[in-house]
């Protein structure tokens, strides 16, 4: 994780700023980059349904060749996705997707949207995903989008002509970019978003077209491309030192919770766009022929346009503060300008190359990255003005509306400290994504504040205001607080500034399996979010449940500390399922949300605040075999779920096994993607093969049918595929309902595939050798049925398993029937009372 000299790289591509990014150090190369996209007027939204989706190529080209204000509408925050970096899943995945898309942006110079639909998981046709989906919301933000960011052109990446072919999500994102297309001018379309934006009209759509839409190269190659405009994407930056391509591996390697870390590639590609609707091309070798794009563009516009393409023509590379003078002329020109929209965007670019030509590094660091409410916050403020221009400091003003008064003359390279302090309102609320704080649907998230759907971030409470004065003329610059400080083995970090409640809870396990009736302790965890916390905590539960004691006392001194508490749960005697939380009563205040922090080192910071709640489930099962190796894969906490039945647990390495190692477990279990991404399994599959000849059990669970890293992925020929079962609720049938595994220890039926969470399945084999008995069948409406999801095969004294039923997903739901199932699985074998009987037929 720790790949610094990519992260270098990145720090140096984009003036964009980032709450929790070390503040940019530009270079004249990027400054003279800087002012040729500022005298760009022109705009292009790219559009497709989850991060990663987007085509980093084409964005970066038109960013950085075209020079063209370019983002990436993302309909969905990517919660639907696998993790391979760790247990993240759903929400807090969808968190870490949203930052890898800003990553992303960072690197290839665009910017980023979202909509409010949620990725519920795989769809196999956008009738379904419209269906889960809000329709008409998901088509509202799509449009508000479009007349927010005003682009003249839209892409996308999918073919809107093709249902059926491909993730409905996918060919849903191009339908609703059809359909928007044809609204965002309309008044009578979604007029309660004229309140704050206007309509527009974009001049042309098209399709980011490829050979893989035609199947294969020769058809592509064979294809009419009249309609079609190709850019040669491969242009290489000498001003970057790098290739076009290069930098969009780099922008790309930044979804690494989705594998996507890749090589750069060199030389001339080629990229095609089919033109779909709006205004008939001019130039077949220009997306913008006929469109504008000069500052001629906007009334008011030609003496700024006269003032900065000059700059840009005889941009002074050793001395970029010898352009502020100029550069202020044209920035007092641009706020007379009426257009709004060109108006406010180049006014920020304007002001963001002006500080970079003066050198003018402005930051404001809290004492703290956590405050809670009537906190009193330090700051530190750092002013530093790096040229010879004449610029004075003339006043602060702070988050609380106070403006502190300093008419400070910057001296050249002189650096000023002020000590500041902000005060933390009552009525601040605690940060986090804007997104997760109500309740949604399985298809949307709720959020109702127009003013910030489609933001990628929640926007930051805490800002301070440097009112500076260059050649007369006022500029304010806006810094979010953060937090600077160092790590002896890391160096110099920076943490977004976040606002956490005073108290906040977690139960330890998000799932509670209890396979007997006796009783059992549970662990609550109470954080303080500031000095002195007084209280009491205790747990809401269902009446057929028993916890002990009913409440307990909270008594932490200083902020960041946390307090253990013990609880004790008696279940009732039959099987069944709750759900519990903590409540912590702080005088006449209630508490119930557990804060998480996410952090990894490709991107900032995350404070998560999440509805406290754990399953609590009374679950009948029996088991044979207790002793199990867990292989970790791409990232599960299968092993952890296991353990809460009972079984005992080893986490092994492939580089460990050997024969002697293997004899002490019952079963190996391997976890999901884990012949995807470890290679050095392929020499210990036949080590794996002969323990289970000798009497053991192996379980793989599901792998994608590419990129496997291993050349027998089982002791006889299987064939994976890339079948699923989408539908969680699909019916299940039983092939061979005698066999052992639906019978002992525990009897299978049909409501242990009850309450399944997102899916059957996936990436089921499609063919199997014969030694393997299918247990299961099952497929979503209007397909044939999927026989492999479970395969069984008798390898010696012992069984091997493969199977694509997402487990991984159901263990933590607390999904009873998948425990149940995986413990017959692991006991395949070890059933006495019907071993040899006709069970095993």
């Amino acid at each position: 994780m720790k790949k610094h000299l990519l992260y270098s790289l990145i720090a140096v591509l984009s003036i964009t700023s980032s709450y929790s990014q070390k503040p940019k150090t530009p270079s004249s190369a990027q400054i003279y980059e800087s002012i040729q996209k500022l005298n760009f007027l022109g705009s292009v939204l790219y559009v497709a349904a989850h991060p990663d989706d987007e085509n980093t190529r084409l964005i970066s080209y038109l960013s950085n060749h075209v020079k063209a204000r370019t983002a990436y509408l993302s309909l969905t925050r990517g919660d639907g996705g696998q993790n391979l970096i760790g247990p993240e899943i759903r929400e807090l995945l969808g968190v870490i997707r949203t930052q890898e898309l800003l990553a992303a942006r960072r690197v290839d110079g665009g910017e980023q949207i979202f909509t409010r639909a949620n990725d519920f998981g795989y769809s196999k046709h956008p009738d379904e995903t419209l269906e889960i989906w809000n329709k008409n919301q998901v088509l509202s933000d799509v449009v508000l989008a479009i007349r927010q960011f005003k682009p003249d052109i839209i892409i996308n990446r999918f073919d809107h002509r093709s249902p059926g072919t491909t993730h409905g999500h996918h060919t849903a994102s191009a339908m609703l970019s059809m359909e928007a297309f044809n609204l965002v001018n309309n008044k009578s379309a979604f007029p309660e978003q004229l309140k704050q934006t206007s309509v527009w009209k974009p001049q042309r759509l098209f399709f980011n077209t490829s050979w893989w839409f035609y199947g294969s190269k020769s058809k592509f190659d064979a294809a009419d491309k009249s309609n079609m405009l190709s850019f040669d994407i491969g242009t290489y930056y000498p001003l970057k030192g790098m290739s076009n391509n290069e930098l969009a591996a780099l922008a790309s390697s930044q979804h690494l919770c989705q594998g996507f870390g890749r090589l750069a590639q060199r030389g001339t590609q080629t990229e095609y766009i089919e033109f779909l609707k709006g205004e008939p091309l001019t130039d077949n070798h220009d997306i913008f022929s006929g469109i504008e794009t000069s500052w001629n563009r906007i009334k008011g516009g030609k003496k700024i346009g006269a003032i900065l393409n000059k700059i840009e023509a005889n941009f002074n590379f050793k001395e970029p503060s010898t352009h502020i003078t100029k550069l202020v002329e044209a920035y007092q020109l641009l706020q007379k300008v009426e257009n709004q929209h060109w108006r406010n965007k180049k006014s920020e670019e304007l002001k963001a190359i002006i500080q970079m030509c003066a050198g003018l590094y402005l930051e404001a660091s809290a004492t703290t990255n956590w405050a809670t409410q009537n906190d009193n916050v330090k700051l530190n403020l750092e002013v530093l003005n790096r040229s010879k221009t004449p610029i004075s400091l003339i006043s602060i003003n702070n988050s609380n509306n106070v403006t502190i008064s300093k008419n400070i003359h910057l001296k050249n390279n002189v650096k000023y400290n002020f000590k500041e302090a902000i005060k933390i309102p009552t009525n601040t609320k605690p940060t986090t994504p804007y997104w997760l704080n109500e309740k949604g649907t399985l298809g949307m998230y709720k959020v109702d504040d127009m003013g910030i759907i489609g933001k990628p971030e929640t926007p930051r409470t805490f800002n301070i205001n440097f009112n500076v004065l260059i050649n007369k003329t006022l500029i304010t610059f806006t810094k979010p607080v953060i937090q600077r400080f160092s790590k002896p083995d890391k160096g110099e970090l920076y943490r977004p500034f976040e606002i956490i409640p005073e108290a906040s809870a977690k139960i330890t396990e998000q799932v509670i399996i209890l396979d007997n009736n006796e009783q059992r302790n549970i662990t609550v965890v109470v954080k303080a979010g500031r000095d002195n916390l007084k209280g009491s905590v205790e747990i809401n539960h269902p009446s057929n449940w028993n916890i002990r004691p009913k409440s307990q006392e909270i008594a932490i001194a200083h902020k960041n500390e946390e307090q253990t508490f013990t609880f004790t749960v008696t279940p009732p005697k039959t099987q069944s399922e709750a759900y519990i939380n903590p409540v912590i009563h702080i005088g006449n205040s209630n508490y119930s949300k557990m804060l998480i922090g996410i952090d990894y080192d490709h991107i900032p910071y995350q404070t998560v605040l999440l509805p406290s709640e754990s399953k609590i489930v009374r679950l009948d099962i029996k088991k044979r075999g207790k002793n199990i190796a867990y292989i970790q894969g791409a990232g599960d906490v299968v092993p952890e779920s296991l353990e809460q039945i009972g079984y005992h647990i080893s986490l092994i390495s492939p580089e460990d096994i050997n024969p002697e190692m293997l004899s002490k477990f019952d079963a190996v279990v391997v976890g999901i993607r884990a012949y995807n991404i470890l290679e050095a399994l392929n020499f210990k599959q036949q080590q794996l093969f002969n323990f289970v000849a000798n009497g053991g059990n192996m379980v793989v669970q599901y792998n994608t049918n590419r990129r496997i890293k291993v050349d027998n992925i089982a002791p006889y020929n299987l064939t994976l595929s890339r079948d699923r079962v989408t539908n969680e609720n699909a019916e299940v049938r039983f092939l061979n309902p005698t066999h052992e595994v639906l019978n002992a220890p525990n009897k299978i039926t049909q409501n242990d595939f009850k309450g399944w969470t997102q899916e059957r399945g996936l990436y089921f084999p499609e063919s199997w050798d014969k030694a393997f008995t299918p247990i299961l069948s099952m497929n979503d409406k209007g397909e044939t049925a999927k026989d492999g999801s479970l395969l069984i095969a008798k390898h010696g004294k012992g069984y091997y398993v493969y199977t694509g039923l997402s487990f991984f997903r159901e263990f933590p739901a607390g999904v009873s029937g998948a425990y149940r199932l995986f413990a017959n699985i692991l006991s395949l074998g070890k059933n006495d009372a019907i071993k040899n009987s006709k069970l095993n037929d």
